[in-house]
């Protein structure tokens, strides 16, 4: 009989998911750092925007094509914001919207799907765009 094995990830795509879900605990932290410093807001945006968007799509399952790293940044802001969105409606739908709950809330949520593999993407799948050759039969 032989064992499956599941592939061991590499050390580069550990350290990046470690980063990512580590993202969401730092910006939490740093929310005990005076009111208008820009040591406070910057990783608070950048976590908000992008963080958990990244947590979605990364890694890509199998060997990415040459196009599936700029749809993954393509597609992160609009994930992460989308679903930053949908956790402060919720938390203001049950009255309980802190900042606190909501950096809380995203940072849980980053680090249990940082842990999964990615979404598969269109271009991690199919290559880059563009190398697509034309159906025999067909004019142009």
């Amino acid at each position: 009989m032989s064992e499956q094995r599941q592939p061991i990830l590499p050390v580069r795509q550990t350290l990046i998911r470690a980063g990512v879900a580590l993202s969401g605990w730092v910006a939490l932290a740093v929310t005990a750092l005076p009111g208008g410093s820009p040591l406070r807001w910057a990783p608070v945006l950048l976590f908000v925007c992008f963080g958990p968007g990244l947590a979605l799509l990364y890694p890509q399952p199998g060997a990415p094509g040459p196009g599936a790293r700029l749809e993954t940044a393509a597609l992160a802001a609009p994930f992460g914001l989308s679903l930053a969105v949908l956790t402060a409606t919720a938390l203001f739908l049950v009255e309980a919207f802190s900042a606190t709950a909501f950096l809380l809330s995203l940072a849980a949520f980053t680090t249990l799907v940082a842990a999964l593999p990615g979404l598969p993407l269109p271009a991690a799948t199919r290559g880059a765009v563009g190398r697509s050759r034309p159906r025999p039969g067909r004019r142009r």
